[in-house]
């Protein structure tokens, strides 16, 4: 496996990673813990890493060493398929965490690919394992945060399996709109850092479906469009769209 040459190591002189500083502590790791465990967990959270956009943070077959929180930016993550086909499994911006698919089988499982320039803090495994075990609030988070994982996996299975294209897109755009309202930002006007033919990807959708999708949506009143820059004009319509949906 060709060695990760993406990374630009931050020299902890010039700026200290600190969980108990972090803007978004409350929707990472850190959460619920105590003053004297946060400085723990900061003296394990040593290194900051900038990944390009287009630049892999880790590849699939890689080594497993360490996850990594989300600073600033970005990322999907895909797999590549038989037919020579990558397909893209998710997208994680700040405040989530990437490398989980590395635990079970000590190997990373998918490719984690920057969609724009991005910082995480890169947290060995091998330490939070031993951290978890000493601070029990630690453990339980890590814990929710991975059953958070389980939860989306098995809604996007969901919308692969059960709901129309307009339905797929729909849900999608609600799902982004409430995970960037968390992080303070406006639930109803974002730009995506993904192209059309990866959320396509993402859906389970043809190119061709998802710009028809986005089109339907700007003509009947529920978006506006501009290239990647969306404004949500309609959440109750997007949302009566998925009441309408029967399995």
């Amino acid at each position: 496996m060709p060695s990760n040459t993406a990374f630009q190591e931050i020299p902890l002189a010039v700026i200290k990673t600190a969980c108990s500083n972090c803007n978004l502590r409350e929707l990472c790791l850190p959460m619920g813990l105590s003053d004297e465990e946060m400085h723990r967990l900061d003296d394990m959270v040593s290194t900051r890493k900038r990944v390009k956009r287009s630049e892999h943070l880790y590849r699939a077959g890689q080594e497993f060493d360490s996850i990594y929180a989300i600073r600033s930016g970005f990322f999907k993550t895909d797999v590549l398929l038989e037919d020579g086909r990558d397909q893209v499994t998710g997208f994680q911006m700040a405040g989530e965490l990437l490398g989980l698919d590395g635990i079970s089988a000590e190997r990373h499982t998918c490719n984690a690919i920057a969609l724009e320039d991005s910082e995480v803090c890169a947290i060995p495994f091998t330490r939070l394992e031993s951290l978890s075990r000493e601070i029990f609030t630690l453990q339980h988070h890590f814990h929710k945060v991975m059953s958070r994982e389980i939860v989306r996996d098995h809604g996007v299975m969901m919308l692969l399996g059960t709901m129309r294209a307009e339905e797929r897109l729909a849900a999608f755009l609600l799902n982004l709109s409430q995970r960037f309202t968390a992080r303070g930002f406006s639930h109803a006007e974002f730009y995506l850092r993904m192209t059309r033919e990866e959320i396509g990807s993402y859906l389970g959708l043809k190119l061709e479906t998802v710009s028809r999708a986005f089109s339907r949506f700007q003509e009947d009143g529920l978006i506006a469009v501009q290239q990647k820059h969306i404004r949500i004009l309609d959440i109750p319509g997007l949302k009566r769209l998925m009441t309408h949906h029967t399995p």
